[in-house]
């Protein structure tokens, strides 16, 4: 081990640390690395495959011979199924294979009945329609709030109201005790919708045997995972799978392992011996393949005049459909003196949540930031100076600062007192996040004597950048222009690689390859100090050569001199990468927002958000740019527009579409003023941390501050639609009429 100082924390506010540094790792980058490649705002690596569309995605595979699946989806949210019958569609020419999914019951709207396979599309669809089901439909619940009725129909077992371990925590009795020494103390309910994961790039897969080998083309953000379930299911191991998974239309946490569209696909190529395409149509992604749970929040919090934040008490009931993980993260952020958290899934005939960006957050955190503006309202402070007062992560403070100034903060009017009927509001809410680097993600990395570098891993690339970002590293280690190394990322046939969920992909795999390239490194400079007859000590990498005290050689020539036609090293993520002392133990971030209010038609437009957000030391400002943006639009996406709407009387879903299920389009794109705010937190030899779920957190509780702050009246439901605005600004006004109303009663009884 060799002792190193180094300098952890951001420009202004740092402090130094001795660590100690394994013989085969090289020194944790700190505030006074230099350097060169890493760090930098490169391009991706794939930019001119996307734009040209000579990218390809699992959508685009055309395989010789290849076969179309499909299925036949309930229409119906609950169901006893009387009578399947596949006999005229499996006569039907050109339907090659079929599975029937014998069960009594089905319970929500798109649950798949069979599967059938055929020679085209066309006759896949015609196949499809001819499949006989005799449903007798049962009574059904969809609505969290009508699931909570003591009689509403029983969706699994003779509950439907449900608490998982873990979803109680904190005192009972100290918020009270809290409460009970407040000035003032508010009790609110807030509510957020069901929104749907929405990718792009529809779920599925492409498969194709070859003997007892199975090659999938998949979208899918875990290809480890994927091909550990979908072996499981098949009864083969998993080294006979290879996943391909070359680039991703968006995942969000709904694609993590095969799916039963995934099995069934491997199924019909291994039966017809040829390869079988499976891709959901967009109605079938709204109603199969996950969504964020929607939540009903009942807070009470404390607070007093002088600002410190005493109780929180929380109780929130949330349907994950036939799921579970309907909870919420609230008063996590600040420094409450006792907080109480009671958490409720309800289960509903509906299709389940999945995993979605930052789980459990934005539906936390918009309640969170609410309550906290209507508890500064209560006691005449200013939002952001509660926040301040109650927020005791150094690095949050001073992201306050940056983030104040770039919105113009000190321009903020009193709630409601914007003149006219376009009224302009300003908003804060922060977020944290955990550093979320894992053990166990494996990196190659390969120097040929003719001067390639290859680095290779077998997980995705989400769309977060991680190609350019393996390639920055290896190249900084090496001291190679970035063009110099070639990524390979996405085959199982690789090494391992974690999924991307969490946040994890850049913070787990940035120490691997950072150790592989070094090894890799050193045994170079070893060979070249052999020819040359010098120390491997004196020698160095930079710049596309190496430097001796007395001669330098470009890095192919030096290449040349290598015993072997390549030297490699593979190294494995690890504690000696991973458990440096860290500055922080969160990854922390402040979002703005600014918005324009039209008080007679109560719309909504978001002019402009600034995002500061913390990733640790940033890989590659440009890449962090487009993570913090993409978070963003998605936030205000959900904060004013995205909302599964189910019919309580049918059960099924009325927006299933891209027409009807609003998202933000292109012209209501705000500006954006994204700012990667740099931390050399000092955990992994990298010092990178965790940036793509963290910046969707606080958006929708920016915007929604921002709103009560334009208007005077808040909305407490997602989405904040016309309606709510309109129906908030006149609650607003009756409840001003009847203050003024008892006022002058009061003054009346006064002056007889």
């Amino acid at each position: 081990m060799s002792q190193r100082t180094l300098e952890l924390g951001f420009s202004g506010h740092s402090e130094e640390r001795r660590v100690e540094v394994p013989p085969d790792a090289p020194p944790p980058w700190d505030l006074r690395s230099d350097l060169k490649v890493a760090g930098k705002p490169h391009p991706r690596l794939e930019a001119r495959l996307k734009v040209t569309g000579a990218a390809r995605y699992t959508a685009d595979q055309r395989l010789p011979g290849m076969i179309f699946a499909g299925a036949v989806r309930s229409p119906h949210a609950h169901a006893r199924v009387r009578r399947l019958d596949l006999s005229r569609a499996k006569k039907l020419p050109g339907v090659l294979y079929s599975e029937a999914y014998p069960q009594r019951e089905v319970r929500y709207a798109g649950q798949a009945v069979a599967a059938l396979a055929a020679e085209s599309e066309q006759v896949l669809d015609d196949a499809l329609a001819l499949v006989e089901v005799d449903y007798e439909v049962l009574p059904h619940v969809v609505r969290t709030e009508d699931a909570l009725a003591e009689d509403a129909p029983a969706v699994a077992g003779r509950r439907n109201v449900r608490q998982g371990r873990g979803m109680r925590r904190g005192s009972l009795r100290r918020v009270e005790e809290a409460h009970a020494r407040a000035d003032v103390v508010l009790t609110r309910e807030y509510r957020t919708q069901v929104q749907t994961h929405t990718c792009l790039e529809p779920h599925g897969s492409v498969a194709r045997w070859e003997g007892d080998r199975l090659t999938v083309w998949a979208s899918t953000q875990a290809t480890f995972a994927f091909r550990q379930t979908l072996a499981r299911a098949l009864g083969i191991s998993a080294a006979q799978v290879e996943v391909i998974t070359e680039h991703m239309g968006g995942g969000f946490g709904s694609k993590f392992g095969a799916d039963a569209w995934d099995v069934f696909a491997a199924r019909a190529a291994r039966a017809t011996g040829r390869p079988c395409f499976f891709m959901l149509d967009r109605r079938a992604e709204h109603l199969v393949a996950g969504n964020r749970p929607d939540s009903i929040q009942r807070c009470t919090f404390s607070v007093r005049r002088d600002g410190k934040l005493l109780g929180a008490q929380v109780t929130s009931h949330g349907t994950a459909g036939l799921g579970r993980g309907a909870g919420v993260l609230n008063p996590a952020i600040y420094a409450f003196e006792a907080t109480y958290s009671d958490q409720y899934d309800v289960l509903t005939h509906a299709g389940s949540a999945r995993a979605f960006r930052a789980p459990r957050h934005p539906q936390g955190v918009f309640a969170l930031e609410g309550m906290l503006d209507e508890l500064a309202e209560a006691i005449g402070m200013d939002p952001l100076e509660l926040r301040r007062k109650n927020d005791p992560h150094p690095v949050r403070q001073a992201q306050y600062d940056v983030g104040a100034e770039a919105i113009g903060w000190s321009r903020r009017k009193p709630s409601g007192s914007s003149p006219g009927p376009l009224k302009r509001g300003l908003g804060v809410a922060a977020a944290r996040w955990a550093h979320n680097a894992r053990p166990g993600t494996a990196v190659r990395c390969r120097i040929g004597r003719d001067g390639s570098v290859l680095v290779a891993n077998g997980s995705q690339d989400i769309g977060t950048g991680t190609r350019t970002i393996l390639a920055q590293i290896v190249a900084e280690e090496l001291g190679l222009p970035l063009a110099a190394v070639e990524v390979r990322l996405g085959r199982t046939r690789d090494p391992y690689g974690h999924g991307s969920g969490g946040s994890v992909t850049a913070p787990s795999i940035a120490p691997p390859a950072r150790r592989a390239a070094y090894a890799c490194r050193q045994r170079l400079l070893a060979a070249v100090a052999a020819a040359l007859g010098c120390e491997a000590e004196s020698l160095s990498l930079r710049e596309g050569r190496v430097h001796g005290a007395e001669r330098e050689l470009s890095f192919a020539a030096a290449c040349g001199l290598l015993p072997t036609e390549s030297i490699e090293a593979t190294a494995t993520g690890g504690p000696e990468d991973m458990s440096y002392p860290s500055f922080t133990r969160e990854v922390a971030g402040v979002q703005f927002a600014e918005v324009e209010v039209d008080a007679e038609l109560g719309t909504v437009r978001v002019v402009k958000v600034v995002a500061v957000q913390d990733c640790g030391l940033v890989a590659n400002p440009l890449l962090a740019r487009s993570q913090i943006n993409g978070g963003v639009l998605q936030g205000i996406s959900y904060a004013l527009h995205e909302e599964r709407i189910l019919d309580a009387r049918t059960g099924d879903m009325l927006n299933a579409n891209l027409l009807d299920y609003k998202i933000l389009g292109a012209r209501e794109v705000p500006e954006i003023v994204a700012i990667p705010f740099s931390v050399a937190n000092g955990r992994t030899s990298t010092g990178m941390s965790s940036l793509g779920e963290p910046p969707t957190v606080p958006t929708a509780g920016a915007v929604a501050n921002a709103v009560a702050n334009a208007i005077g009246a808040r909305v407490r439901s997602l989405p904040i639609t016309p309606e709510k605005v309109l129906a908030a600004i006149a609650e607003a006004e009756r409840t001003r009429r009847a203050s003024d109303g008892e006022k002058k009663k009061k003054k009346k009884k006064r002056i007889f």
